[in-house]
C-alpha cells in the first residue's frame, strides 16, 4: 500500500512522486495560456510558449534597453552577451546587496552566543531584542530613506533590521539549549570562559544556527526586493517592478524562475556545506 506509514516507494515511484506537482503545474500554466490565447491571440497575461522565448531571449541576451548596447555585441559570443544582458547586470546588482546582508549576520550570531552565555550580556540586551523584533521592518523603511538615503545602505539595513533580530534570538535559545553539564565540563577540563564558549557550545549550536540562517533566506530576499522595487536603479526587483508597468510577463516570469532557482542553489549549497562541516548533526 502507498498510503502506509511504513511504506518504501522504488525509485522509480519517488522520482514520479517528487516531479508530479511541477509537471502538473506546467501543464495548468500552458492549458490556461493556450485557452486564452483562443480568446485573446494579443493576451499578454498569461504568455504562450512563444512569447516566454521571446522574453527569456530578451532577459539573458540583450542588454537594459535603455542603457546603449556595447559595440559589436551583436556579433558577441553568446556568454559575453549574456555577462551584459539585464539579467546578469540585475543578478549582479542584487547579489552584492544579498552577500553584505548575509555578513552583517555573523555579528547576529556572536551576539546572540554572548547572551546565551554570559548573564550580563542577556540582561543587556535581551529586552530590547525581543521589543526591536516586534518592529515591522517594512515600517521604518521611509525613516531608513530619510536617515541613509536612497543608495545601497538603506537596503541593507531594511534586511538587518528585518532578520538579525531573530537570527539573535534564536541562536540565543540554542546557546541555552546546550546542557548545563557541557559546560560545567569544560571548565573542569580546564577550559576558560570564552573556550567553553565558543569550542564547546558555538561548536554545537553551529548546524542549528546555519539551519536557522537558510530558513530566513526567503525574508531576507522579502526585504531586499521591497527596497529595490521602491528606491534603486538597478537590481531583480526593480526590473520586474520595472516590467510591471508595461506588463511585461513574457519577462517577469522568467526572472521570478531565475530568482528562486538562486536562492535554491544557495540553500543547496548551505545545505552541503553544513553536512560537509558537521557530518555529525542530524536534522530532526
Amino acid at each position: 500500500m502507498l498510503f502506509r506509514i511504513d511504506a518504501k516507494p522504488n525509485r522509480l515511484t519517488a522520482w514520479t512522486l517528487s516531479w508530479f506537482l511541477f509537471a502538473s503545474g506546467i501543464a495548468l500554466y500552458f492549458y490556461t495560456s493556450n485557452k486564452r490565447h483562443i480568446e485573446n491571440p494579443e493576451d499578454k497575461v498569461i504568455p504562450n510558449l512563444t512569447q516566454l522565448s521571446q522574453g527569456v531571449t530578451d532577459a539573458f541576451l540583450k542588454p537594459d534597453t535603455e542603457e546603449a548596447a556595447p559595440e559589436g555585441l551583436e556579433n558577441a559570443s553568446l556568454p559575453k552577451k549574456f555577462l551584459t544582458s539585464m539579467l546578469w547586470t540585475d543578478t549582479v546588482a542584487s547579489a552584492k546587496r544579498f552577500a553584505w546582508s548575509m555578513l552583517l549576520l555573523i555579528p547576529a550570531v556572536v551576539l546572540g552566543l554572548h547572551m546565551g552565555m554570559f548573564p550580563v550580556f542577556g540582561q543587556f540586551f535581551l529586552r530590547f531584542i525581543l521589543f526591536f523584533d516586534k518592529i515591522i521592518a517594512l515600517s521604518v523603511l521611509p525613516i531608513l530613506f530619510i536617515a541613509f538615503g536612497i543608495d545601497e545602505l538603506a537596503k541593507i539595513m531594511l534586511i538587518v533590521i528585518g532578520v538579525t533580530p531573530t537570527i539573535i534570538l534564536d541562536t540565543f535559545n540554542l546557546t541555552k539549549s546546550v546542557p548545563s553539564e557541557q559546560v560545567v565540563k569544560g571548565f573542569t577540563l580546564g577550559a576558560q570562559d570564552f573556550g567553553v564558549a565558543y569550542s564547546i557550545v558555538l561548536k554545537q549550536i553551529l548546524p542549528r544556527v546555519l539551519n536557522s540562517i537558510r530558513l530566513n533566506l526567503k525574508s531576507i530576499m522579502l526585504f531586499l526586493f521591497a527596497g529595490e522595487m521602491i528606491a534603486s536603479q538597478d537590481g531583480l526587483a526593480f526590473r520586474i517592478a520595472l516590467l510591471r508597468r508595461h506588463m511585461g510577463m513574457n519577462v517577469i516570469i522568467p526572472y521570478v524562475l531565475w530568482v528562486a532557482l538562486l536562492l535554491f542553489l544557495v540553500d543547496l549549497t548551505m545545505r552541503v556545506t553544513n553536512r560537509k562541516l558537521h557530518p555529525w548533526f542530524r536534522e530532526a
